[in-house]
């Protein structure tokens, strides 16, 4: 196997790795929040869920990132190393200061950054970029919509039981949990496969853009490694600082982002996981009252959703440019 694409896969195992530490901030965060399940069973439940999520739910989304957002004709190993590498060094830089971004935003803007820093921006394909955009900015709204509803509804049809319905509410959180974790292996480990397959056709070490069997088990592998290894800086985030989690909060929210993910996967759109569920957790919240989330927080959390496309976009273009010379 030709160095880049050694070089590739060691950085998608990097990317890989991180991908599952957020992953895991998002699925358990409020599982763990309402006492629905103890923190190590909730990081297991999850990496089962995400290593299975890429070979149940099809590759429409990984076909969006290999064959339908970049010219196929002019991208190159150096870009794919340089647009993996930017995305790494942000999702490391906010994961050690426990800001809850968008690493499937790191990974679309460093790809951005690198395509467009070696092959001007005619190398990217308008619609794969409207498609790609458009899933990423309007899920978290959807997220938000859905996750209010389902808590609203949830109350209503619950008005007259008793607080022994919060067991039941725990009970289904965790089944739902199981299940966003499939979708969210499925949407999060597409992104990569993308990736990885551009890398070997730009490579020609292949010259289908289909997915290998054994890509699809190199990414669920990697990202359940890192799911079940936890990110606990950002599970604290996401599980405390917003509100206080009840169980119905968090069974709405996983509710909600279980819907969104999945079809969003369906349609091909690559979608943010972790941007999904934040935004589900506030729409849950919001349901009782406005004032119940702490938008302080929220706000910190958008601050790094704007910013991570143009600073990962800016941080391959470096690499780019520094890596030009030295990989053949």
């Amino acid at each position: 196997m030709p160095a880049p694409i050694v070089i590739v896969f060691i950085l998608a195992a990097v990317y890989g790795y991180l991908n599952g530490q957020y992953g895991s901030a998002s699925i358990v965060s409020t599982m763990i929040s309402s006492r629905s399940i103890g923190p190590r069973r909730a990081l297991w439940l999850a990496a089962v869920g995400m290593s299975l999520g890429p070979f149940v739910l099809g590759t429409a989304v990984a076909t969006t990132i290999s064959s339908d957002f970049i010219r196929r004709d002019t991208i190159d190993e150096t870009a794919i190393i340089a647009a993996l590498a930017g995305a790494i060094v942000w999702c490391g830089l906010t994961l050690w200061l426990k800001l809850p971004v968008s690493i499937s935003q790191s990974l679309i803007g460093g790809l951005i950054g690198a395509v467009w820093a070696g092959f001007g921006r005619d190398a990217i394909l308008s619609g794969g970029l409207v498609k790609i955009l458009v899933g990423l900015f309007v899920s978290p709204v959807l997220g938000l919509a859905v996750g209010y509803t389902a808590v609203v509804l949830s109350y209503a049809l619950s008005a007259s039981a008793t607080p022994h319905l919060n067991r039941w509410f725990q009970r289904g959180q965790v089944l739902a949990s199981f299940f966003m974790a499939l979708s969210f292996g499925s949407n999060d480990g597409q992104k990569l496969m993308g990736i990885i397959v551009l890398g070997l056709v730009s490579a020609r070490y292949t010259h289908s853009y289909v997915v290998p069997l054994e890509v699809v088990a190199f990414c669920a592998a990697v990202v359940g490694l890192g799911t079940v290894m936890g990110g606990w800086r950002l599970i604290h985030t996401m599980g405390g600082k917003f509100y206080k989690i009840r169980p119905i909060h968090g069974f709405g929210a996983q509710v909600a982002s279980t819907l969104v993910i999945w079809g969003a996967g369906v349609l091909g759109w690559p979608v943010s996981g972790s941007q999904v569920v934040t935004s589900a957790i506030v729409g849950a919240g919001s349901a009782d009252r406005i004032r119940k989330v702490r938008w302080g927080i929220v706000q910190q959390i958008l601050v790094g959703w704007v910013l991570t496309i143009p600073a990962s976009a800016l941080v391959g273009a470096a690499f780019y440019a520094l890596l030009q010379g030295f990989i053949p």
